[in-house]
């Protein structure tokens, strides 16, 4: 369960929601927190992932990704595991940015899928990584897309390439 990757300065350990993170960077930790605080404090949110441009995972919600790598809390996610969310949120992204490419609509902000079973919501964070979302079919989906631009809003000017490495390393040593 300890990940230490190049550039992270060995911490005393810190707990968010059952979930140990040895080594990770302030940034790192804040992020977590802030995605914790995302699952914790936004009713209806089944699982989080935070996707890199590139579609790897960089910090999710649930609990199959031990370790750094997941925060806990969440009541369930897709079938199968996070990775599938993020699989899902990266080719979502892919499909979006196309279509908007294809029309003239500039960047891709946010996106939006109801289910008669849930919803997913994927939004860009600045550096073109992407927060996503899945939620119960009864979420308030306006506060979820505030708390999600809450995320993206906070997140989006520490996540620096280095601390992408970072979030990568720890969920693969989790894995």
């Amino acid at each position: 369960m300890t990940a230490f990757s190049q550039g992270a300065t060995p911490v005393t350990p810190t707990r968010t929601t059952g979930v140990t993170a040895y080594g990770l960077s302030e940034e790192a930790r804040s992020l977590h927190w802030l995605l914790t605080d995302l699952v914790e404090e936004v009713p209806g949110v089944r699982s989080v992932a935070v996707v890199s441009s590139d579609g790897l995972l960089l910090l999710s919600s649930t609990p199959d990704q031990p370790g750094a790598g997941g925060v806990g809390g969440a009541a369930e996610g897709p079938r199968g595991s996070t990775a599938d969310l993020a699989t899902i949120v990266a080719g979502l992204g892919s499909l979006t940015s196309g279509a908007a490419a294809l029309m003239d609509g500039g960047p891709v902000k946010q996106t939006m899928v109801a289910m008669a079973g849930g919803g997913l919501f994927v939004m860009t964070i600045s550096d073109g990584s992407l927060l996503g979302v899945h939620t119960a079919p009864d979420c308030d989906m306006g506060v979820v897309a505030y708390h999600m631009a809450l995320f993206v809003g906070r997140a989006g000017h520490v996540l620096t390439p280095e601390l992408r490495r970072e979030l990568r390393q720890s969920v693969e040593a989790a894995g």
